[in-house]
């Protein structure tokens, strides 16, 4: 029995707080707490959704998610 090392690909586009922390599969306070250090470089989000310039920053600063790979 072989077992898949497919990954999975994650789209650089606008998310929301909530829809990165279960990128993540991390809590919505857990991920305040992640980007708390790195506001200054991502910026302030404008509404419900960080920006894709901001999610691009994001990725960046924490790594991909878990078994994720990058597609812009």
């Amino acid at each position: 029995m072989t077992m898949s090392n497919a990954r999975k690909t994650v789209e650089v586009k606008v998310y929301s707080i909530g829809e990165l922390a279960a990128l993540y599969e991390i809590s919505v306070r857990t991920m305040n707490r992640w980007l708390k250090p790195h506001l200054e470089k991502i910026g302030k989000r404008e509404g419900r959704f960080y920006s894709v310039k901001q999610v691009g920053i994001i990725f960046d600063q924490l790594g991909m998610p878990g078994d994720y790979d990058r597609v812009s």
